[in-house]
């Protein structure tokens, strides 16, 4: 665990470095991963998507946004890949732009299980999922946003391919030239589907109790840590979030422990969201202190944080680092307008899913 903070009582908290894994962060504000949809034909990154994260590397470490393992785990019009050689070449323009402007990037794995539809899956087939259990969520197609389509439940001789598909990602990413990987393991997407009791009804190794619905987040951590180290691997949780149509009958307990099957691997971060996601703080039960003990890494915060929060957040030690989304998609030097208190861009909702520059690379900066 990284030692406290120094001078806790102004906005140098969260100026001060830190020790992510393997990686030197220069601040402690993460730019959280934002689902955009502009990736090009093929689900491949381009010159704009560059300019985009190379705006915002003065971040202390950029989540790039939720990129899919295989042409199954896409559940939305055009996210990019990192399953195809083209899409390797794509992000490759991505994270020379962040290195070259002095900035760190890592890249969210994501299979969106039954978040998905038909029309986005290989040969219009099923989306797939721990059990054949229809979402009450929508997605993004062509047509614009429609219901998700009924999945079907994965084989147990499907888990293996599956767990090396992430693997796979992983070292995609690496050949890349991401600095890390996220195991997108939040939001009601694949491996969240598996760990929740609404969502998952198997009564394999993969389901039923605790133990064997935190499975699947162990193994795909343990592979893709063993492929990129484990200082290079960090995990995304949303331990009471209902987005996808997620819940699960005791968070607590089921959160607790897969936590606790985490920590030995020595990851370099975990990464929450505090309630509901999208930036909802209304009071819910949940003790986030007795989920986080047995971990040793950084621990990143996320949903809702303004300057004021993020300040004692870090001060007080309850996070070494604070991600913001819809403030980062605004404000391309998000860093430099906390430190000075400035007035922050107001984001356009009506710009952030799918378009060209507007709305995307054309907010301005204080200069």
């Amino acid at each position: 665990m990284n030692a406290p903070v120094t001078n806790p009582s102004d906005i140098s908290v969260l100026f001060q470095p830190i020790k992510v894994g393997k990686l030197d962060a220069k601040n402690r504000i993460v730019m959280a991963p934002l689902t955009r949809n502009r990736a090009s034909k093929g689900n491949v990154p381009t010159a704009m998507n560059a300019k985009y994260y190379e705006q915002r590397a003065s971040a202390g470490l950029i989540i790039a946004e939720a990129t899919q393992i295989c042409p199954e785990g896409q559940g939305y019009l055009a996210t990019p890949g990192i399953h195809s050689a083209e899409q390797i070449a794509g992000w490759k323009l991505v994270t020379k732009a962040v290195h070259d402007k002095g900035g760190l990037i890592i890249l969210q794995l994501w299979h969106v299980g039954r978040i998905s539809h038909t029309s986005l899956q290989p040969n219009g087939q099923a989306p797939v999922a721990p059990s054949a259990i229809r979402a009450e969520a929508k997605t993004y197609v062509a047509e614009g946003f429609v219901d998700v389509s009924e999945p079907r439940a994965l084989e147990l001789s499907e888990i293996p391919s599956l767990i090396e598909s992430y693997r796979q990602a992983a070292a995609n990413a690496r050949e890349a030239g991401f600095d890390g990987v996220e195991v997108h393991s939040a939001n009601g997407y694949l491996i969240d589907q598996f760990l929740r009791d609404k969502s998952n009804h198997r009564t394999d190794a993969y389901g039923g109790s605790i133990e064997n619905r935190t499975r699947l987040l162990f193994e795909v951590t343990s592979a893709v840590a063993k492929e990129v180290g484990a200082d290079r691997t960090g995990v995304r949780l949303s331990p009471i979030s209902s987005f996808g149509d997620i819940s699960d009958s005791d968070p607590q307990a089921l959160f607790n422990r897969a936590i606790e099957r985490l920590a030995p691997l020595g990851l370099a971060y975990l990464h929450i969201i505090e309630g509901e996601t999208g930036g909802e703080r209304a009071p819910q039960p949940f003790d986030y202190a007795a989920m986080r003990k047995p971990f040793k890494g950084a621990w990143i915060v996320n949903n809702g944080y303004d300057r004021a929060m993020a300040i004692e957040a870090v001060a007080s030690g309850k996070a070494d680092m604070i991600a913001f989304g819809k403030a980062f998609l605004a404000n391309p030097d998000l860093p430099r307008r906390l430190r000075e208190n400035a007035p922050l861009n107001k984001p356009d909702q009506n710009t952030f899913y799918a378009g060209d520059e507007h709305g995307y690379t054309d907010y301005p900066s204080l200069d």
